[in-house]
């Protein structure tokens, strides 16, 4: 398949490294607007690199990845899409719920796969939790995901960066949507947030709770997940599960379990589920449906601080 890469910050050159490492696959080129990041490419990799997006969707592609500042998500996934090419556009989708909805309007209309970059749903132990999860009668999920402040993220704050995988992670684990969903917030380096924590009841009942920052001098990603039947916590980033029976009255302790999970890099496993979906024409793994859902939710977010800090 002949891809290509936009943007190549951080994640840009991730998707990069992965493509040129996946078999059948040809990067007929990458575009940015520094040079010094596409004079790196070109040693590194020897692909052709592009400073000017329409030169650079003059090839043909079979499928691009959009890793551009989330600001710039829109301009470009339009201009891709009006080219017939399918993508994956990074998370968020957009930067706001609008743009967006014209995303998935436009791609919709024209035929063309759109994937949102949710990379966590990749993540093999989120996979595990599922699992472990189904038909026990999930009662809460909450998720911790805090470090230091990245000078990377300029942008956007900490609920459009960090937050959003973990919007997204609730609505994927309890199968349902948000109803209810409060939130407070502080700004405390940056221009943006860098810190929130949000409460939410899912339609199925289901509660969730999520906690990020900036400004936690190391890094951690925590989910707990408590069912009628068991308690269930994961590590994202050492991909570990441990299942905690349900404590009964007549033991001392809780009987604990953990499960086994291959380790593997969830961009890989994201990227060959994109290719893979668009060879066999199957539905996207993430919907651009799925994208816009986190971004009306981060919207409500929004209010519900202007709420909290109006009362």
């Amino acid at each position: 398949m002949r891809v290509g890469v936009i943007g190549l910050g951080w994640m840009g050159k991730v998707h990069l490294r992965i493509y040129s490492e996946l078999r059948g696959v040809e990067v007929v080129g990458v575009m940015d607007v520094d040079d010094k990041a596409l004079a790196e490419a070109k040693d590194k990799y020897g692909v052709p690199t592009y400073k000017d997006l329409d030169t650079f969707l003059g090839n043909k592609f079979d499928a691009v990845s959009v890793c551009v500042p989330t600001f710039m998500h829109h301009k470009t996934g339009m201009a891709v899409i009006e080219r017939g090419i399918p993508l994956l556009l990074e998370k968020p989708l957009a930067k706001t719920a609008a743009e967006g909805l014209e995303l998935v309007n436009a791609a919709k209309a024209k035929g063309i796969p759109l994937m949102t970059g949710h990379v966590e749903r990749f993540n093999p132990a989120v996979r595990r939790i599922r699992e472990l999860i189904q038909d026990n009668g999930v009662i809460s999920i909450q998720i911790e995901r805090v470090g230091p402040y990245p000078p990377r993220i300029q942008d956007v704050g900490v609920i459009r960066d960090l937050a959003s995988h973990d919007i997204d992670l609730i609505r994927y684990i309890s199968g349902s949507n948000y109803k209810n969903i409060y939130a407070v917030t502080s700004c405390n380096i940056g221009q943006h947030e860098d810190t929130v924590i949000i409460s939410a009841e899912m339609e199925n009942g289901v509660l969730g709770q999520i906690n990020c920052n900036w400004i936690t001098p190391y890094k951690s990603r925590q989910i707990h997940v408590a069912t009628k039947t068991r308690y269930i916590e994961g590590n994202l980033i050492t991909q570990q599960v441990k299942e905690y029976s349900k404590f009964e009255t007549y033991q001392s302790s809780y009987n604990v379990r953990e499960w086994p999970v291959m380790f593997k890099e969830p961009v890989r496993e994201e990227l060959t589920a994109f290719l893979g979906a668009l060879e066999s024409g199957k539905p996207m793994p993430i919907t651009g449906e799925d994208g816009l859902n986190v971004l009306q939710t981060i919207e409500r977010v929004d209010e519900a601080i202007r709420s909290a800090k109006a009362s």
